[in-house]
C-alpha cells in the first residue's frame, strides 16, 4: 500500500509599519518576485498574496500596506486592508527593524506597531516576530536586548532575525510560520504563486520604477493602470503589447513624470520593460501614457476604477 499523504494549507498576515521590508520578506520566502519593493513608505497599496506550497503544505501570505495615519481616502483604503487581513487569517507575522529606543524604560514598539499588536489581541491571533534588516546592524550583540524587548510586548509564538537581502533567517521563518498550516485542502494550484493577474503586475513594475526614479513627493500621486494587455506572434516570435496609463494629480507631474524631451518616461519605461520581459519570458512591447487626474486619491469613484475597491 502506498502512503497518502494529507495536505495542509494556512494564510498568514504580514503586518508592519512602512518601510521595514515586509515585500522583500515576502518575495523572498516565495522565491519569486510578487511585491513591487522600493525605500519610500507606502509603496504597497493593496493586499498582495503569495503563495509557497512546499510538498503536503501551502503557506498563502497577505501583504499589506505599511500601518500609518491616513490622510486621503487612498489612505483609508490602505489601512482597512489591513484590520481585514488580520481578522481573516490563521496567524499572523509582524516585521519589524532592529532598533532600540534610547530609554530602556520605553516601550520597543511604536505607536504603528502598538495598534497592530492590539488588533492582534483582539483578533486572539497566534503571531511570529520576524526582526528583519539585520544585514543593517553594525554590532550583532544589539540584536540580543532587541529579541528581550519584543518578546515583552506580545507572546509571541516565535521571535526571529531576519535578512530579506542576504536570505538569512527565512528558510527558519518558513519552518516555524508551517506550523500554523492545518489539515485540509490547498486553495491555490501547487506552481502558483501569486493571485495578481499579470496586467496587474506590469502596472505595479511600472509603478515600482517611478518610486526609484522619481522625487519622493510625486510617486505616492501616482496610479498606474494598464489598457491593453496582448500577445502575437511576429517574425522573432511571441510578442506581448502592453499599454498602461500613469494618471497623477498635477500638471507640473505630469512634466516630471515625462521628463525633458521623454527622457524620464522613456527610463521608466525602459527598467519596466526588462523586467516584465525577465517576468512573462517574453519579449514586451511597452507604451506608456501620461494623464492629469486631480486629486485622484480623494475620488471614490477613480480609487474604484484604477482598481482599489474593498
Amino acid at each position: 500500500m502506498t502512503e497518502q499523504t494529507t495536505s495542509r494549507s494556512a494564510f498568514l498576515a504580514l503586518i508592519g509599519r512602512p518601510n521595514v521590508g515586509k515585500s522583500s520578506l515576502l518575495n523572498a520566502m516565495v522565491g519569486q518576485k510578487v511585491a513591487i519593493v522600493s525605500d519610500k513608505p507606502q509603496t504597497t497599496r493593496n493586499r498582495i498574496t503569495g503563495v509557497l506550497t512546499r510538498g503536503e503544505t501551502q503557506l498563502v501570505f497577505l501583504d499589506t500596506p505599511g500601518a500609518h495615519r491616513p490622510r486621503t481616502r487612498l489612505g483609508d483604503y490602505m489601512v482597512k486592508s489591513i484590520g481585514e487581513a488580520v481578522s481573516g487569517v490563521d496567524a499572523a507575522l509582524l516585521v519589524v527593524e532592529p532598533r532600540l529606543s534610547r530609554n530602556e524604560e520605553d516601550s520597543i514598539a511604536g505607536p504603528a506597531e502598538r495598534e497592530l499588536l492590539e488588533q492582534l489581541r483582539n483578533n486572539r491571533l497566534p503571531a511570529v516576530l520576524a526582526i528583519n534588516k539585520i544585514d543593517t546592524l553594525e554590532d550583532k550583540r544589539l540584536l540580543l536586548a532587541c529579541i528581550d524587548r519584543w518578546r515583552k510586548e506580545y507572546d509571541f509564538a516565535a521571535v526571529l532575525p531576519t535578512s530579506a537581502v542576504t536570505g538569512e533567517g527565512v528558510q527558519e521563518l518558513i519552518a516555524e510560520l508551517s506550523a500554523f498550516a492545518l489539515e485540509g485542502p490547498h486553495f491555490f494550484p501547487d506552481d502558483q504563486v501569486t493571485d495578481q493577474p499579470e496586467r496587474v503586475l506590469a502596472a505595479e513594475l511600472i509603478r515600482e520604477k517611478m518610486l526609484r526614479l522619481l522625487r519622493q513627493e510625486i510617486p505616492h500621486g501616482v496610479a498606474v493602470v494598464t489598457e491593453s494587455f496582448k500577445e502575437r506572434e511576429n517574425s522573432a516570435g511571441p510578442l506581448l503589447d502592453i499599454d498602461a496609463v500613469i494618471y497623477c494629480e498635477k500638471d507640473s507631474h505630469k512634466g516630471m513624470i515625462i521628463g525633458k524631451k521623454g527622457a524620464m518616461l522613456r527610463e521608466i519605461g525602459s527598467q519596466a520593460r526588462q523586467e516584465m520581459e525577465a517576468l512573462f519570458g517574453v519579449k514586451v512591447n511597452l507604451q506608456c501614457w501620461v494623464k492629469v487626474k486631480e486629486d485622484w486619491r480623494n475620488r471614490q469613484g477613480l480609487l474604484h476604477s484604477f482598481g482599489y475597491q474593498e
